[in-house]
């Protein structure tokens, strides 16, 4: 017998197909009906509906209105919460991006990558209340943001390849890298300086600093980042900028590697890298 055989043995194909279809909800599709999940699930409606019945009584989701769709119930929220309020990263992350965020005034996060997207894990809000609208739990398309770019970078081409299958990636502004090269030559560059900077690169008016956390294995874990509210960050406050994101990503890696620094990314100085020359 095959392990593959083996382990469907102790597979509970309802639990899957439970699972499956609260998995269809997301940021952009967040109501759904019964018919359109009996579709997307090849399932019979049947079936569905005994589904949603279950996680509806459960609190997984919930009707909306007297209406035909439901949407995810507050108890995904609670997990979702109790997941992240269990990470270690979190934990020691939190205090690192306060922080950060006392010392320069503006909006810090902590991020890690989900597959090809950013996930907003952590954030001390700023002085603008301008981003206190990015949540925890936010996601971004990993590929067209620097703080994507930092977590993508210990992928070589090939698995950035398997990643990105198709031909021309999805854009979102004039700076979004169209190619899986074009993003590869991106990463190499946001990893020889050992930082990233976005001035307008994603969003209009907006200017994001990031620099990568390592984990005990020199893996790239997480990146933290703070966000500016301009176009162009002020050049008399942008290497010191820098210098703060680079210390908190390297006091946020000394807390979860338990290990010296090293490796390229922490070998380099902001006297080797001028951040004027690190505009995304």
């Amino acid at each position: 017998m095959s392990t593959d055989s083996a382990d469907d043995r102790y597979t509970v194909p309802a639990l899957m197909r439970g699972l499956q279809l609260l998995m269809q909800f997301s940021r952009d599709e967040r109501e759904l009906s019964g018919a359109e999940l009996s579709r997307r699930l090849d399932l019979p409606r049947a079936s569905v509906f005994r589904m949603l019945h279950t996680l509806q009584q459960c609190g997984f989701v919930e009707r909306v209105g007297d209406g035909v769709t439901y949407r995810l119930g507050l108890a995904v929220l609670r997990l979702g919460f109790e997941y992240l309020s269990s990470m270690e990263l979190t934990e020691h992350g939190r205090p690192v991006i306060e922080a950060l965020r006392d010392a320069c005034g503006y909006s810090a996060h902590l991020v890690v990558r989900d597959g090809r997207e950013v996930v907003f894990i952590g954030k001390a809000p700023g002085r603008s209340a301008l981003f206190h609208s990015i949540q925890v739990g936010a996601r971004l398309p990993a590929h067209a943001t620097v703080l994507g770019r930092l977590l993508l970078a210990d992928l070589d081409l090939a698995a950035l390849k398997a990643l990105y299958p198709e031909k021309t990636l999805p854009v979102f502004t004039a700076k979004t890298p169209t190619t899986v090269a074009q993003l590869k030559a991106l990463i190499e560059a946001d990893r020889s300086a050992g930082f990233a900077i976005s001035q307008g690169g994603f969003e209009s008016g907006i200017s994001t600093i990031a620099a990568p956390v390592f984990n005990e294995r020199h893996e790239v874990a997480a990146a933290v980042s703070i966000t500016v509210p301009s176009q162009r960050v002020d050049e008399a406050e942008l290497g010191a900028l820098v210098d703060q994101v680079r210390h908190a990503a390297r006091q946020l890696t000394d807390r979860i590697s338990h290990l010296p620094q090293r490796g390229d990314w922490q070998s380099k100085t902001l006297q080797q890298n001028n951040p004027q020359n690190k505009v995304a």
